[in-house]
């Protein structure tokens, strides 16, 4: 008898490191329906709308519910930047996944990596960008866009022929299209990591470690 308590003891304490990682896990829990807060709902329901279609309880609009009056100001940008802006969805959604890239934002390359794929970025260029490596056989559009990222996030700096040659392939208005779609899924990438969203299952490749 002491044998099966003392062992029941040993798998409680064993087990309460897990359980404990498990409620960690759940960040921004959904919330449901009756929690919801006038404001709440009213922004819940306008995101079910098309084109975004979207449930309040998936990320990362589980958390900006929590902030009902921040949520439309975010999905406003959201909807520019997603729809509305000068780049067609091949370069728009490469952008995403480059600023995805760089936090290693795995639910984020999930979720835009066959969005891109529609557009028509080549999955082969996607599948090196996950690798972490630069990819082979871009478009002359793609690599002035990813050259012009890789500028910012990694040297902190646009050189002038950087620039001039993101200038001819996208234009001013496409230069800063291509600044605020980065700048928002920053904020993604962010918001999602904070709440450790886990990547969707739909055969998109894992990101690879990066290396500084």
């Amino acid at each position: 008898m002491r044998r099966m308590i003392a062992l029941a003891f040993v798998a409680a304490v064993v087990a309460a490191p897990f359980h404990a990682a498990a409620q960690d896990n759940q960040r921004f829990p959904p919330l449901r329906p009756d929690q919801l807060s006038p404001e709440q709902k009213a922004w819940a329901d306008s995101i079910a709308q098309p084109p975004r279609n979207a449930k309040f309880t998936n990320a990362p609009y589980r958390v900006y519910i929590r902030n009902p009056e921040l949520a439309p100001k975010l999905q406003a940008i959201s909807d520019y930047v997603r729809w509305n802006s000068s780049l067609p969805p091949r370069l728009s959604e490469f952008a995403i996944l480059i600023t995805s890239r760089q936090w290693t934002q795995q639910y984020e390359f999930s979720a835009h990596y066959p969005l891109a794929i529609k557009g028509g970025l080549d999955p082969k260029v996607a599948n090196d960008l996950a690798a972490g490596k630069r990819p082979e056989g871009m478009k002359e559009d793609e690599a002035a866009l990813y050259d012009f990222a890789i500028a910012l996030y990694r040297d902190r700096n646009v050189t002038d022929e950087i620039y001039a040659n993101t200038m001819a392939k996208l234009g001013e208005h496409g230069i800063v299209d291509a600044i605020a779609i980065m700048g928002y899924y920053d904020l993604v990438s962010m918001t999602l990591t904070t709440a450790r969203a886990e990547p969707a299952k739909n055969g998109s490749p894992l990101l690879a470690p990066l290396t500084r």
